[in-house]
């Protein structure tokens, strides 16, 4: 197993960094889009739904100006607004598919907190600990979706 893996790495070392650099902007969008939304609902009063538009789309757009001119340096064969079309859409799709694992988990992974830690931790803490634990996993599966399609559909003119 562990040299079938080292050598998936060594025949895909170029995608593993690709992936380490989409990683790395992901969570340069991330920081953009919860400073965002606290700006625009706490300090500015915005409406949630209208500041939370404001930084989804910041930040979507701060990681597609990264992932075109550092991740995928060699992707400029395709006009900026067909390749911004495109993932725009993979990231609408990533945050239906992460909403909705978010939702599915939420419950039960915050009842298995509960079992686990309810000597430990209030009620608050437990459901903000299963919240986070449903987060975190919606996060992951949506991190290889949006690599993946993007990848393969609007970065397909790199090597």
């Amino acid at each position: 197993m562990v040299g079938t893996l080292n050598g998936w790495i060594t025949d895909n070392r170029k995608e593993l960094h690709r992936f380490l650099k989409f990683s790395a902007v992901g969570v340069t969008g991330t920081i953009v889009d919860f400073g965002l939304l606290y700006v625009g609902h706490v300090l500015l009063g915005l409406p949630l739904v209208v500041a939370n538009t404001i930084s989804f789309t910041t930040a979507v757009i701060n990681n597609f100006v990264w992932n075109r001119y550092w991740t995928y340096p060699d992707s400029r064969s395709k006009p900026v607004h067909h390749q911004l079309g495109q993932f725009f859409v993979v990231n609408i799709a990533g945050w239906a598919i992460n909403t909705g694992i978010l939702l599915s988990l939420n419950h039960p992974l915050t009842m298995l907190a509960l079992r686990l830690f309810a000597s430990h931790l209030g009620t608050a803490a437990i459901e903000k600990l299963g919240y986070n634990l449903a987060k975190l996993a919606a996060t992951a599966v949506v991190l290889f979706w949006n690599f993946f399609v993007n990848r393969f559909w609007t970065y397909n003119d790199v090597d």
